[in-house]
């Protein structure tokens, strides 16, 4: 195990696990003693996941927006492992950069079919496993477009917000019965989800890296460390909260 916060003896359940964020966090947790159970979109390619972590990791094909399907990769992990610690709730997407007025009604529902009724489901779900067992961290992926407004992100700024709001309510649910619920929100990661969001916007990474305090985008592996932190035990009284790992972009704001 490499140094940092001990993991050692919990089961992750990671959507949107195949993205960078998503592998980076399970790369992590599994350095940090973790036993990982993957879940992404339906013809992931799981392989580079799979190269990083060892035959250990469970991989699950799943769609976040079906109920039977998020039910599904629950039970699954429940038959493998027989428990949930961790819960990152991280799949999104980001959808098409327009203006209101030109933004299509079919995007802004698919949008937030993911990455709202997604992280509603997921903790349907997993909380009730969690407060069976008395114990369990969720962190939820929002961003730091659920903080603000940005012009033509409509879907993507208003889902996020939703999730800020979901995970408040969450955490004020379950907070006696030992489950905390935080989000996590980063600013611009080096990431594929990025690079669409700088091409709808007809912007460079350079230009508006220049506009974060920090002067450049994130990696994925700085958004991990933060996710792992909430998810361990040295974060015990950390509930209800929202975490920005933007290089000081929101305090611009």
């Amino acid at each position: 195990m490499t140094d940092g916060i001990s993991l050692a003896g919990k089961v992750a359940l990671i959507t949107g696990a195949a993205g960078a964020i998503g592998t980076e966090t399970a790369a992590l947790m599994a350095q940090r003693g973790a036993t990982i159970v993957a879940v992404d979109r339906p013809g992931t390619d799981f392989g580079p996941l799979e190269a990083r972590i060892g035959a250990e990791i469970l991989t699950i094909e799943a769609d976040v927006t079906s109920e039977e399907s998020v039910r599904a990769y629950v039970d699954k992990a429940m038959w493998k492992h027989g428990r949930i610690d961790i819960f990152f709730n991280n799949a999104g997407i980001e959808g098409p950069v327009k203006p209101i007025q030109d933004y299509p009604l079919e995007d802004f529902h698919k949008v937030f079919a993911v990455n709202v009724d997604g992280v509603f489901l997921g903790l349907k779900y997993v909380l009730p496993v969690m407060i069976a067992q008395g114990s369990g961290s969720v962190i939820n992926s929002s961003s730091v477009a659920g903080l603000s407004g940005a012009p033509g992100m409509a879907g993507y700024n208003s889902s996020k917000h939703a999730v800020i709001g979901l995970t408040r309510v969450a955490a004020v649910e379950v907070a006696a019965k030992g489950v905390r619920v935080n989000c996590v929100n980063p600013g611009p990661i080096h990431s594929r989800m990025m690079d669409s969001l700088d091409e709808g916007a007809g912007a460079t990474e350079e230009a508006r890296g220049k506009g974060v305090p920090a002067g450049r985008y994130g990696k994925p592996e700085e958004v991990a460390g933060l996710v792992a932190f909430l998810a361990s035990d040295d974060a015990t009284y950390i509930n209800g909260s929202f975490h920005t790992v933007d290089g000081g972009l929101d305090a611009t704001a």
